[in-house]
This record gives C-alpha cells, sequence and structure tokens, in this order.
C-alpha cells in the first residue's frame, strides 16, 4: 500500500467526528484484540492499519473497524506523542495540588486549562481537590505560575507544589486493565 494511501486511511481513523465519545451507552467489554490494538498504538501512535492487522491477525478492514469502534467509544481519545519535556524546553515539572470553592470545579477547570505548560488536571477526593501537572521552562517561571497565576484564581483556597525531580513513563501493558 503506498504511504499516501495509508496516510488518507489515518486520517479517517483519527479525524474527530462530531459524534465521537461516549454516548452515555455502557462500554462495551474489550477483547483481546482490542487489548493488543491499543497496548501497539501505545507504544507506535504512527503505526499503520495494515500493521496492526497483521500483528494482531485480523484483517484490515476489521483492523480498521475495531480503532474507529474504540475512538467511538471514547476509549481511544486522540493520539499524540510522547515528549521529553526537558529536552523540549520545559526542565522544570511539579504537581501543584488545589484546595477550591466548593462547587467551583468546572470555572477552576476551565482557568486551569488556559495555563501555559499545564499537562493534566484532575479532580480527586482527599485532603485537595484539584491535582495538577504542569511544565515549565524554569523554576522561576512556575513560581510565577503558582503565585501570580493559580493564586490569583478566585476559586482557589489553597496550593501545595510538589517538584517533579524524575519521570519515568510506564510500559504500555502496565497501563491497560486486565494485564
Amino acid at each position: 500500500m503506498a504511504d499516501e494511501q495509508m496516510a488518507d486511511d489515518w486520517e479517517q481513523v483519527v479525524a474527530p467526528s462530531p459524534t465521537a465519545g461516549p454516548t452515555g451507552a455502557p462500554a462495551r467489554p474489550l477483547d483481546a484484540i482490542d487489548r493488543d490494538i491499543l497496548r501497539i498504538l501505545q507504544t507506535d501512535g504512527r503505526a499503520s492499519i495494515r500493521s496492526v492487522a497483521e500483528r494482531v491477525h485480523v484483517s484490515r478492514a476489521n483492523a480498521y473497524a475495531r480503532i474507529n469502534r474504540l475512538i467511538d467509544d471514547g476509549v481511544i481519545r486522540g493520539f499524540s506523542a510522547r515528549v521529553n519535556h526537558e529536552r523540549a524546553g520545559h526542565g522544570a515539572s511539579a504537581y501543584i495540588t488545589l484546595k477550591i470553592v466548593q462547587n467551583s470545579w468546572r470555572t477552576v477547570r476551565e482557568q486551569l486549562q488556559a495555563l501555559p505548560g499545564a499537562a493534566h488536571i484532575a479532580l480527586v477526593s482527599g485532603d485537595f481537590d484539584v491535582l495538577l501537572l504542569v511544565h515549565t521552562p524554569d523554576n522561576r517561571t512556575l513560581r510565577e505560575l503558582v503565585l501570580t497565576k493559580l493564586q490569583s484564581i478566585p476559586e482557589v483556597l489553597s496550593t501545595r507544589t510538589l517538584l517533579v525531580f524524575e519521570e519515568t513513563d510506564l510500559d504500555p501493558d502496565h497501563r491497560l486493565p486486565g494485564r
């Protein structure tokens, strides 16, 4: 298959559709082939459909349909590159815990999403309400982000910053349920 055709195939698979994402219906269970496809795509998001099909021993049409179903069901949320943040100019990383005003999650989330360097936001239970992962060029920029931007959000009651000294991405096998 020509490279252009494979690229066209992936554009059709990964192009966002207006109906993509969970529909409120119960999630369909994943079988061994679905889990293998997910593992392959987590390891190499640029794998061709033909390559995926060959590796999981199904037809190209079957692999294509399964990947589309995983996207439509919201199991696959997108495709992206795994970035070495330090080499990309963001040498300082931190987890920041936030206590926020009750019932202000949606408002706070919108403001956190707009922060430069925000990589992950989670509403959690426990001693704090929100866990935020940020990547910044240096500690001075991180300090400004916390002291100027985060603490100026009216719904943020307090913050605690945990500097990341070293990060390790886990193997895709460790991220899938049932493995």
